[in-house]
């Protein structure tokens, strides 16, 4: 075992994860809100927000088939992976020169900065192949988890402070957030060194030229979808991956901006996100000594139960006590879910096609972030006209003018434990993050129809 090319694999999720947690999951969302103060109400901010990371992930998922192809081809996994990274590392830095007002620039720059993001780390987990062995690919895969929450918890610790005691250390707010931006990319950055200089990639393709890489690329796409047809298995798996998963990444992503909807000060949730992050440090690696006990896909049930309680939870808060402990069920539950279900892949797919089925499993993953901000943000939009059309304040019954509809309505602002004075917007927020259960729902039971075993008699065959 190479212990300098595992450690410095590894430290890319240590790098990158400052983008997913300070950025994504953290302060952009705040950041957002403040910069289109007096030009987008709280419900369009929400949108655009959603909006944002759901054409990211579909560019990503888009481009993954062709851009697959031209690193299997030439041998430049890592020098795309390289490229991805200084686009996300370029323009998560140029986040801390948007001033207020420029929401639009905002907005563009977020969807590039995630497209770096994403795209990168589909060339970094191409490369684990190169640095594990059967023995240990799932010690190594967890190790990148469990470095990324922790490097990425102390980087968004040094934010928030920066955010809590702007005043004291004598700049605005504002500032606070462009400082923090500029740190992220600095930390990524650095921290990227190590994979750069010391993974190899080993060439095993001929190179070809750009137009024959792209032709043999969607040639692999087709061969690649053909192959899972015949394991039934593999399909009922990866599509009960794309709907849980989907639900896991926007829970992530819009949290925080639902905290905001809510009333909870931007402190409250910066320190709620460096809770998720060392939680999930230590909950990782003991999540995985729990599923070897109670089996591997109990061990995904658990996680997906988990997250349906998040949302309950998430979606009825009131006080702050309540919301750390949805902030703590994320970070027990959050790589768990992510390692298994990467493991369980492994498993159902034919060994000599690793990288042919990975590479589709990492699009599939990607075309998962697209649904859930959608979901979440039309249910949020519907809602809140729906009840503004119809209500002065809270919903009575028969205000509607159908008794089923009013009851439901009734119901579920009961459930969300909603007062008149959290007001319209608030209550369609809570709304439309319960909406993710549907999510959740499906995928459980998508996924009670995979047999391991099966799966992994026609893996050997295929």
């Amino acid at each position: 075992m190479d212990k300098k090319r595992i450690y410095s694999w590894a430290l890319y999720d240590w790098a990158n994860s400052a983008y997913a947690t300070s950025v994504m999951a953290g302060l952009f969302p705040l950041f957002f809100s403040e910069v289109a103060k007096g030009d987008l109400d709280p419900t369009s901010t929400t949108n655009y927000l959603a909006l944002s990371n759901s054409i990211a992930s579909l560019v990503v998922a888009l481009l993954a088939p062709i851009l697959g192809a031209i690193a299997d081809h030439g041998t430049l996994k890592k020098k795309l992976l390289i490229f991805f990274a200084f686009l996300g590392i370029l323009m998560t830095i140029s986040m801390g020169f948007i001033m207020q007002g420029y929401w639009i620039v905002a907005f563009l720059v977020y969807i590039f900065a995630t497209i770096g993001f994403s795209s990168a780390n589909t060339f970094y987990d191409s490369l684990l192949p190169f640095v594990s062995n059967k023995k240990n690919i799932d010690y190594v895969s967890a190790l990148g988890f469990s470095l990324g929450y922790l490097g990425g918890g102390i980087l968004i610790v040094i934010n928030a402070a920066m955010i809590w005691f702007h005043k004291d250390i004598g700049i605005t707010e504002i500032a606070a957030y462009h400082y923090s931006f500029i740190s992220v990319g600095i930390w990524w950055a650095l921290f990227s060194i190590p994979i750069f200089l010391f993974v190899d990639e080993p060439a095993s393709y001929e190179k070809k030229s750009l137009t024959t890489a792209i032709k043999d690329g969607f040639n692999q796409f087709i061969s690649t979808i053909k192959n899972i047809k015949e394991s039934k298995i593999v399909a009922t798996f990866l599509l009960a991956y794309w709907l849980y998963i989907d639900g896991v990444d926007t829970v992530v992503r819009m949290a925080v901006n639902l905290g905001e909807k809510l009333g909870f000060a931007s402190e409250v949730m910066m320190l709620a996100l460096v809770v998720v992050q060392f939680v999930a440090f230590f909950a990782t690696l003991l999540y995985i000594k729990i599923s070897d006990k109670i089996g591997l896909k109990n061990g995904i049930y658990l996680g997906i139960l988990g997250y349906i309680f998040i949302i309950i939870i998430g979606s009825s808060v009131t006080e702050v006590w309540q919301l750390y402990v949805g902030v703590i069920m994320i970070g027990c539950f959050q790589g768990g879910i992510q390692t298994l279900s990467r493991s369980l892949y492994a498993r159902i797919i034919p060994e000599n096609k690793t990288a042919e089925f990975f590479g589709f499993f990492n699009m599939w993953g990607k075309f998962a972030a697209i649904i859930g901000p959608l979901l979440m943000a039309g249910v949020t939009t519907l809602s809140l006209r729906y009840i503004e059309a119809n209500s002065a304040s809270l919903v009575p019954v028969g205000v509607l003018g159908n008794e089923s509809i009013d009851k439901a309505v009734n119901v579920i602002a009961s459930a969300l434990t909603v007062t008149v004075e959290d007001g319209h917007h608030t209550l369609s927020a809570r709304i439309g993050f319960l909406s993710l259960i549907i999510l959740f729902i499906l995928g459980a039971y998508v996924f009670s129809k995979v047999d391991i075993k099966e799966g992994e008699s026609i893996a050997k065959n295929l």
